[in-house]
């Protein structure tokens, strides 16, 4: 069985576009680490996540669990903890460029894991304050990393990169690693 360790319905629809036979285990725990490398700090939630998940697994389940996160100027912006933070983090992005990293844990449950992560660059538009207030008031900025989501109109401008890795979940590599 393969086990999706993710609360994410972004994670939940990508992964079903390349298997419809998967469950979803919600991990309730503090996301932590102390890495500030963009990489390393998605790759280590996104493992810490799979073992949580691993440990009610059977042998021979896979576990895949993700953790995205934006990285600009040095700082990680993750979910916003309220519309103010949301408000911040899309005025500092609106009109530059910024990595979207997704560490992706893969666990072959009584067999062996793979972790590994994907970066993609992307472009903001140049973002009014009215955009952004209305923006925040609807909602969708508060659960995503960054603050926003790719597939919502008029905030982003272009991107370089896997645009499923932005959604959440880069599917090229996880492919792979399930055929195997």
């Amino acid at each position: 069985m393969i086990i999706l360790a993710s609360a994410s319905p972004r994670r939940r629809e990508l992964l079903s576009r390349i298997t419809k036979d998967f469950k979803v285990v919600v991990v309730k725990d503090e996301e932590k680490t102390d890495y500030k490398r963009p990489h390393l700090y998605v790759q280590a939630l996104a493992k810490h996540k799979a073992e949580r998940a691993a440990e009610s697994a059977e042998n021979g389940d896979v576990i895949i669990a993700a953790d995205t996160t934006v990285y600009f100027k040095g700082k990680i912006f993750n979910k916003p903890n309220d519309a103010e933070e949301a408000k911040r983090f899309l005025k500092t992005l609106s009109g530059n460029r910024h990595g979207v990293y997704t560490g992706v844990c893969v666990i072959k449950k009584g067999q062996r894991s793979q972790t590994y992560y994907c970066r993609s660059v992307v472009e903001f538009n140049d973002l009014s304050d009215e955009f952004i207030d209305a923006y925040v008031a609807g909602g969708s900025p508060l659960d995503k990393a960054g603050a926003y989501g790719i597939q919502d109109k008029g905030v982003v401008k272009r991107v370089v990169g896997d645009y499923d890795n932005v959604v959440g979940l880069p599917l090229q590599r996880l492919k792979k690693i399930l055929g195997e």
